[in-house]
């Protein structure tokens, strides 16, 4: 697989947010947290690429230690997706509340 490409993208944009008075100072450390997540779930999916890589070469690699790297990596993805999905929906139901 490949990195997870947009994660500076995505910094930028929750910065120009932050600047713009849209996010309160507690949100901040919010946004570092993301941020470290989004960054985790990318370092598991370059190691369970590294892993594949070096089993298919016929490198040193045992084919349970592969595995696992994979199934970690993909667990991670589908969690991070899974939260996204939620933020998403928790934000749609803000903008849809009349005042």
């Amino acid at each position: 697989m490949d990195p997870i490409y947009g994660v500076e993208l995505l910094a930028g944009e929750l910065g120009r947010a932050a600047s713009a008075g849209l996010n309160p100072t507690p949100s901040k450390s919010f946004q570092e947290f993301l941020l470290d997540s989004i960054r985790q779930v990318n370092a598991m999916q370059q190691e369970a690429d590294r892993a594949v890589e070096q089993l298919m070469t016929g490198g040193q690699a045992d084919p349970a230690e592969v595995l696992t790297a994979v199934q970690k990596a993909d667990l991670a993805f589908r969690l991070m997706m899974q939260i996204r999905n939620k933020l998403l929906q928790a934000f749609q139901e803000i903008q849809n509340i009349r005042i």
